[in-house]
């Protein structure tokens, strides 16, 4: 997996919410047993119109969002089935990183993403950053009025700056454990090799084989 650092590129605003993993890759396309192709597929029924050919209504589709590799959406983003295949889709089309808002209900913080997506966002590379809702309106607002706007997304810093003529700068937080995955590019196969001595300690002080019946 590659490790993210930081990652600066152009903005793309889908301004949706609630937007599950059927709609960022319909299940038509779970089929293949590969992880690679998935791109054509993302965000299928909204992308193309019935005869196949690219939806001129579709946010992703306008030119001025053409090389994003930052995509911007609203609450819950990647609620529904937890099918890995949506990461994989997003990450073959070109983003590095989703960046969308919690928010305050009855008096408690909704996450921006739902928690199976976001787990295997941060498994897979794909960085996930939860802004403040009026944080996320300002780039929202930003991205409409500045075609081929451009912003930096920072592990080290925790900050993501748009490269406005003023620049614009938001923190974030994020789980020391996911932001080490990310960071070290570590996935499950390193992250266990991490504690192979202790596997092979183990190893030494169990008998591999079976106790017989007679036992």
């Amino acid at each position: 997996m590659e490790p993210f650092l930081r990652h600066r590129g152009r903005v793309a605003m889908l301004d949706r919410a609630n937007v599950d993993t059927d709609q960022i890759i319909p299940k038509q396309f779970l089929k293949s047993v590969r992880r690679t192709g998935f791109a054509p597929a993302l965000f299928f029924d909204w992308r193309y119109l019935p005869d196949g050919s690219p939806n001129p209504a579709f946010e992703l589709n306008q030119p001025r969002f053409a090389g994003a590799s930052i995509l911007v959406v609203r609450n819950n983003f990647g609620c529904g089935s937890s099918r890995e295949h949506a990461v994989w889709a997003i990450q073959q089309y070109g983003f590095r990183a989703v960046i969308a808002p919690w928010q305050m209900r009855d008096g408690e913080r909704v996450a921006a993403f739902a928690e199976i997506f976001r787990s295997n966002a941060t498994r897979n590379g794909l960085v996930t950053v939860e802004l403040s809702e009026p944080e996320v309106e300002a780039i929202a607002r930003e991205t409409a009025a500045r075609e081929g706007l451009e912003a930096t997304v920072d592990l080290e810093r925790m900050t993501v700056t748009l490269h406005t003529p003023q620049p614009l700068e938001f923190r974030f937080s994020m789980d020391e454990a996911a932001r080490r995955t990310l960071m070290e590019g570590l996935d499950e196969i390193r992250q266990t090799l991490e504690f192979e001595p202790e596997i092979a300690a183990f190893e030494r002080r169990h008998d591999p084989q079976m106790p017989s019946a007679a036992r």
